[in-house]
């Protein structure tokens, strides 16, 4: 009789294990810190080099986007077979000094080489840290510690929205570049120094090579269907992530400082609630509902959109900040299951480069085309307003008031009711999914 091997119920014990998620998150946290800063301190960036929208989204896009997506496969690659803490502290730290670097710029040039440099440490963050987590924790428990990671998402953008936020109104951005990134190298030292590298659920089996892992997604039509979803809501909220705290001062005449909370609300509380409630529930409905990780964000976003749209016409900024947030919370339903799937349906040996494929796909489409999406198309509906003044956008530089002030507010709003719309696409990606999720699933 051929014995059944007992389900993994977990690497180390349960105090350490939150130990390590705790400190991955932290790590994660200043990876979004540094990733998102760029949209708090965005205007004054604009009018110090005299740029428009669509220039700014280019800047927080494919800049940051090319390198972080393009690298994540060989870094995922060699944290197959290598220590994955030491890659993940080695690419905080540099994120961190090149957020620094940023902050030091002398010129527009310099500010987009610092930029790219961020996306090059940061690329050796998701893919190992995923696979770390999950050789640390069993499968049930999954979903729930990666929400848990993913927190770092709303906690980074809040800390760099609030912290951002002040550091400009009462310093510069320059100072803000500086103050955020510097702590980063701390976090990454507490990793290497006090989080061991995890037993390999396959054992000291060969990693199979690039080729192999790709072949063992190929025929995963829920992994595709759900890359693509994903993808798609990242356009929305890179999009949105680098111009909300815009729209927020353009339309509501908002002190850069009180922009930023507004944002930070939305983002840090709506997104860090339905982050940790999309994990939660997932695990606890999974029993009942195997199907959970593809309808709960289909749900979600669904009830997100028509929510996206009022706040986008409430005359009373405190009215659209609350709106925005209970969109955000079932907008966010979505991130702790896409990556569960990932991780559930390929062995334990490509996990990571599985991450990696999946980060490649979410933010070379999300922040490839989300924030130059967003600012182009500002600057198209910017300068429909403008011309009946005989006005062009290239003449409005420079000028931050009058008529070239309500152009650009009035274009930045339109621009986010139309890219918002793309909500419902996923949905159909999700539902898709589901139908093959569990033919699919590994673990």
């Amino acid at each position: 009789m051929t014995e059944i091997a007992p389900a993994f119920q977990g690497h180390g014990s349960r105090g350490y294990r939150a130990y390590v998620l705790a400190v991955l998150l932290i790590v994660y946290t200043f990876n979004f810190i540094d990733r998102i800063i760029i949209g708090i301190v965005q205007e004054p960036i604009r009018r110090e080099f005299l740029l428009d929208d669509g220039v700014m989204g280019w800047l927080g896009g494919p800049t940051f986007a090319i390198f972080y997506t393009l690298l994540g496969i060989p870094i995922a690659r060699a944290a197959e077979r290598r220590s994955r803490v030491n890659i993940v502290a080695i690419g905080a730290a540099l994120w961190s000094v090149m957020t620094a670097a940023c902050g030091m710029a002398a010129n527009f040039l310099q500010l987009v080489l610092a930029r790219i440099g961020v996306g090059v440490g940061e690329a050796a963050c998701v893919p190992p840290s995923h696979s770390i987590i999950s050789d640390y924790f069993p499968a049930h428990r999954r979903a729930s510690a990666l929400a848990i990671f993913a927190l770092g998402v709303p906690i980074g953008t809040m800390l760099a929205a609030v912290g951002g936020g002040w550091l400009v109104q009462n310093f510069d951005w320059r100072t803000a570049f500086l103050a955020l990134g510097v702590p980063g190298v701390a976090a990454a030292l507490l990793l290497k120094l006090t989080v061991r590298e995890p037993p390999r659920a396959g054992g000291h089996a060969q990693a199979p090579g690039f080729g192999e892992a790709l072949k063992a997604l190929r025929g995963k039509a829920s992994f595709w269907h759900v890359a693509l979803a994903a993808a798609l809501v990242s356009v929305v909220g890179y999009g949105t992530a680098q111009f909300l705290k815009t729209h927020f001062e353009r339309t509501y005449l908002l002190a850069p400082f009180d922009a930023s909370l507004a944002f930070g609300v939305v983002a840090g509380l709506g997104a860090g609630l339905g982050t940790f409630l999309g994990g939660a529930l997932s695990d606890r409905l999974q029993a009942k509902h195997p199907r959970v990780l593809t309808w709960l964000p289909a749900l979600g976003l669904a009830l997100s959109l028509p929510l996206y749209f009022a706040a986008l016409l409430q005359a009373e900024v405190a009215t659209s900040v609350g709106l925005f947030t209970i969109a955000a919370v079932f907008h966010y339903l979505y991130l702790a299951p896409t990556f569960a799937i990932a991780q559930g349906i390929v062995g334990p040996l490509v996990r990571a480069t599985a991450a990696a494929i999946l980060i490649l796909i979410i933010n070379l489409i999300g922040y490839g085309v989300g924030p130059p999406l967003l600012g182009e198309t500002a600057n198209y509906f910017a300068a429909q307003q403008l011309a009946p003044a005989g006005l062009s956008l290239a003449e409005c530089r420079g000028i931050e008031d009058g008529v070239c002030a309500a152009a650009r507010a009035g274009g930045l709003k339109t621009a986010l009711l139309c890219v918002v719309c793309i909500l419902a696409w996923p949905v159909i990606h999700f539902l898709l999914a589901g139908r093959s999720l569990l033919r699919d699933r590994v673990s």
